[in-house]
């Protein structure tokens, strides 16, 4: 049959895209034939039209190749395995007949998901002020602006040691520069 298979949609649609997805998401196993079908609406003749396009077929393989380059397709089966992790831990928590050491384990592992997450901003060690006084001529200050700014990370820096000190550079930006480039 090959590309004769006519779709119900566009592929370079939103709905197309979708359905693409989706499509790629049921053959990982992240989604079930019945939500994509009610989610798009598609009988069960036209799910079994959609097979037979070449064209689909080709944009969910590459949906699929995408999905585990940008880590999509891991980390949706991880949230599903992750979501039955609470249900596993309560049985072992009440199961009388596992060690005590197992059973405190899944109580610490429960409340740790239970955690809604850091209950405090950033240490104090890693703020900073930041202030701009703009006096005038005669040492009364016209403005101040003050900020405290938490300090963070670039994403794959690693964090300094505790017991080092981070190098600070400051450098001053002239305001008027001459011909030669040296501040006046």
């Amino acid at each position: 049959m090959g590309d004769t298979v006519n779709l119900p949609i566009a592929l370079d649609s939103d709905l197309g895209r979708a359905l693409v997805a989706d499509c790629a998401r049921f053959s990982e196993g992240v989604l079930t034939e019945a939500a994509v079908k009610k989610r798009h609406h598609f009988d069960d003749a036209t799910w079994e039209a959609l097979g037979d396009n070449e064209a689909l077929i080709e944009a969910i393989e590459a949906e699929k190749l995408r999905r585990i380059r940008d880590g999509a397709a891991k980390r949706e089966k991880a949230q599903q395995l992750v979501v039955k992790a609470p249900d596993i831990l309560s049985n072992i928590m009440t199961d009388p007949a596992q060690s005590a050491r197992h059973r405190v384990d899944a109580i610490k592992t429960l409340d740790a998901f239970a955690d809604s997450g850091p209950k405090d901003g950033p240490a104090a060690a890693e703020m900073f002020l930041i202030r701009i006084d703009l006096s005038g001529a005669d040492g009364n200050p016209a403005d101040v602006y003050e900020r405290t700014v938490a300090l963070t990370k670039p994403a794959g820096e690693p964090r300094p040691d505790a017991g080092s000190t981070p190098q600070k550079t400051i450098e001053a930006i002239p305001t008027k520069d001459d011909d030669d480039g040296e501040p006046v």
